[in-house]
């Protein structure tokens, strides 16, 4: 993800993307596997659209059932793929006793919301219904998103109980699409708030105005956020937080750099308070990257993933 900007500014001018607003565009690189040896591609988790599908990386020489990452790449909800080089630092984690299931879902191209929640939510019931012959622990999985990814993420945490978020995905009635930890990279937790957060903290946003017609978000949604703000609200990971257990929730690990212009700090710092306040200080961590930006390199040290594996390997080994 360094050099992220630079990256969704050529990307922007390759597509014509315009006005459009917030939220990381993947790497132009793709994502290198070559040093996985057990692997499996293109896995169908739903058999409706093209875009529904995932990628499976195994451990290298590890005994199953492994405990599982559930990778989700960002791209403001309408751009980026499974093997795009965004999900590079998650797919690492099958060098540390992971299974990493990196998924595609369709965008906002081809679908508003709540698809691609949808999408993810199926993806995970995919594995927990199939996890003897995938060789995953359907007990032991985590959610790691960046950015829209982050959004999505956040969504499997909150809203496992949720049940108008499944729209036309019907595979695998009955089986929980809940996980047992996330990790929430700079994620958009509220649409409805971004303008606000940007001009209280005196930045001007990278992408423009978040409540207009051509943002990420109001694609995402199909329309202007603020024309049906109820609508937008069952978009943010924050709305589900009254229906969380404490004693079944996930635990959360989550990072924002003080310098981003894509997603307000605000985000985090919000979510993870009212996370906090909702399952309890112990099972919420939140932490600011000072002077970095929507990603970058300051996400992807060695120091700091093994920071974000550390917290993995306590919540799900």
């Amino acid at each position: 993800m360094s050099g992220l900007m630079n990256r969704r500014t050529a990307l922007a001018g390759l597509a014509g993307l315009g006005a459009m607003t917030s939220c990381a565009i993947p790497g132009i690189s793709g994502l290198d596997t070559s040093w996985v040896t057990n692997k499996q591609v293109g896995l169908k988790y739903v058999s409706g659209s093209a875009a529904q599908t995932l990628d499976l990386y195994l451990p290298n020489g590890a005994t199953p059932p492994h405990p599982v990452i559930v990778a989700i790449h960002g791209g403001g909800f309408a751009m980026g793929s499974a093997n795009s080089g965004e999900v590079a630092p998650m797919v690492q984690g099958a060098k540390r006793g992971y299974a990493v299931a990196c998924v595609n879902y369709r965008l906002s191209g081809e679908a508003r919301f709540p698809a691609a929640v949808a999408d993810c939510r199926a993806a995970v019931r995919y594995l927990r219904a199939n996890a003897a012959k995938l060789g995953v622990n359907p007990d032991r999985i985590a959610a790691w998103g960046a950015s829209a990814g982050g959004n999505l993420a956040a969504m499997l945490g909150t809203a496992a109980a949720a049940t108008d978020l499944d729209g036309d995905v019907k595979e695998n009635p009955g089986v929980s699409p809940a996980v047992q930890a996330v990790v929430d990279w700079f994620g958009p937790i509220d649409f409805l708030k971004m303008d606000a957060q940007f001009a209280a903290a005196g930045i001007t946003p990278a992408m423009g105005k978040v409540a207009s017609d051509s943002s990420f978000e109001s694609k995402y949604v199909g329309q202007l956020i603020t024309n049906d703000e109820a609508l937008t609200r069952r978009a943010s990971p924050a709305t589900y937080i009254p229906g969380m257990v404490p004693a079944t929730a996930p635990r959360w690990f989550i990072q924002h750099g003080t310098a981003d212009t894509n997603v307000p700090t605000q985000q985090s710092v919000e979510f993870a308070a009212a996370l906090k306040a909702a399952i309890g200080d112990d099972k919420v961590t939140v932490e600011l990257l000072t002077g970095a930006g929507h990603g970058g390199s300051q996400f992807e040290t060695t120091a700091n993933l093994d920071k974000v594996f550390a917290f993995l390997d306590k919540a799900l080994k």
